[in-house]
């Protein structure tokens, strides 16, 4: 773990993709060749092609990166801490499998030590992806929540994250009060809220687990701790939007069970949403709320084909998210497949995806979601260098299309569609060098 975050300049050489503007608003793949990036106090500070940049910073340590693609860190809105064990539960829809596979492996964390070893293990998968900055689903247990986010300090990545509330449906170990849920949350936050990298999120599992009482518990939360994020599902499967529907009646629909708390709005990250109405959608986009769309979950699930064009058309804000443990790993070079996988499977009702489109969802689209975008999601200068080194290994089927790549926007596609965390070599987070192959 190195690299400098003091004043001293590093020039950072190699072929640089990114995407500083949405291509889903007619922005486009900023690629160059040979690049420099100078990084002083974990700040890129001046960016241009190679030898420019080096002439106007000639005492700068020069890091050569060639021989690979220097990527922004990837940006993951929707990760369970608790779930890393369980990876790879196959063949069960939603609630079936949350009642044999994840909930059994969550009740466990009510063990602080058993947590601390999860807790290392996520946030090594996260390093290993790539995974520079994070909403993290966290747990029902304060405790374990807390070694979550000494864990993420020590490492350094950028993670919101929060105890994880229910009072009803679930396993008795994992239910808690109203009145419980605050005080704990509100300790945590208290501790961890703007430390360094660290956020809080306030985070009620999915309505069908939390009554009104406890939604409005969250809504307060939410007021008394400024800059904090809002996280829960929405839509993932049909069983569960029907259950629902039949728990709340009053309510509109499920969107409504979370919004008429008022707990939907620009800090809000709401997973899923692979079943919603034209209404949810109207709403989600005029209160500015975000949706993680996390792919291969649904798959492996059966959840459903996430109808990407819906929610651009309504100008639903929507980035990525793996969903360790439904989904299949860490890696957003994944996620990113899978979504352009799930699009043509749509038809013409899928949005078709570029290259470009599948980077910005790993990055600048998960960075604008969870209010970063003024700090990472690029590597355009007065960004922090958050940044991974995609270099597969010599020889290996990656590394032959990668160099027979036509263009920069094909090499990128060969990263989407071949590779993983074995072909990230380094990962830097504020300048600071976290993961060396």
């Amino acid at each position: 773990m190195s690299g400098p975050e003091g004043g001293s300049e590093v020039l950072y050489r190699g072929t640089v993709l990114d995407t500083p503007q949405s291509p889903f608003a007619d922005g486009r793949l900023r690629a160059e060749s040979d690049a420099g990036l100078v990084v002083s106090g974990g700040l890129i500070v001046a960016r241009g092609p190679f030898e420019e940049v080096r002439r106007q910073h000639a005492a700068a340590e020069v890091v050569d990166l060639r021989g690979g693609l220097l990527l922004p860190g990837m940006v993951d809105t929707h990760v369970h801490f608790p779930q890393v064990r369980v990876i790879g539960g196959l063949g069960m829809p939603l609630l079936r499998w949350l009642e044999q596979c994840a909930l059994p492996e969550e009740a466990r964390l009510a063990d602080v030590d058993y947590a601390r070893a999860v807790a290392a293990e996520f946030t090594a998968g996260l390093v290993e992806a790539g995974t520079t900055s994070a909403l993290v689903f966290g747990s029902h247990f304060a405790s374990a929540v807390d070694v979550m986010f000494e864990q993420a300090q020590e490492t350094g990545l950028r993670v919101t994250t929060g105890l994880v509330v229910s009072d009803r449906v679930l396993r008795d170990e994992l239910l808690t009060t109203p009145e419980r849920a605050y005080e704990e949350a509100k300790a945590l936050a208290e501790r961890w809220h703007g430390n360094r990298r660290l956020r809080y999120a306030v985070t009620p599992r999915f309505s069908l687990s939390c009554g009104d009482a406890l939604l409005a518990s969250c809504a307060a939360l939410l007021k008394d701790v400024p800059g904090s994020f809002f996280t829960s599902h929405l839509n993932e499967n049909v069983a569960e939007v029907m259950a629902v529907g039949e728990l709340f009646d009053g309510a509109i629909d499920y969107l409504d069970t979370y919004d008429r708390q008022g707990l939907v709005g620009r800090r809000s990250v709401l997973a899923h949403n692979v079943h919603p109405t034209d209404r949810q959608l109207a709403l989600l986009a005029a209160q500015d709320a975000s949706v993680a769309h996390c792919p291969s979950s649904n798959s492996a699930l059966g959840s459903g084909l996430f109808p990407l064009r819906r929610h651009h058309e309504h100008g639903v804000r929507v980035s990525l998210g793996s969903d360790v443990g439904a989904g299949t790993g860490f890696s957003l070079l994944k996620e990113g497949l899978q979504a352009y996988f799930m699009q043509h499977l749509l038809g013409d009702e899928g949005l078709p995806l570029t290259s470009a489109h599948l980077l910005y969802l790993a990055t600048g689209a998960g960075a604008d979601a969870l209010g970063l975008a003024a700090e990472v999601g690029d590597l355009g200068a007065g960004k922090q260098f958050d940044a991974i080194w995609f270099r597969p290994e010599e020889g290996s089927t990656l590394d032959v299309v990668l160099r027979n790549a036509h263009s920069e926007e094909d090499a990128l596609a060969k990263a989407f569609a071949l590779g993983g965390p074995a072909d990230i070599v380094g990962v830097w987070v504020g300048g600071r060098r976290i993961k060396t192959r």
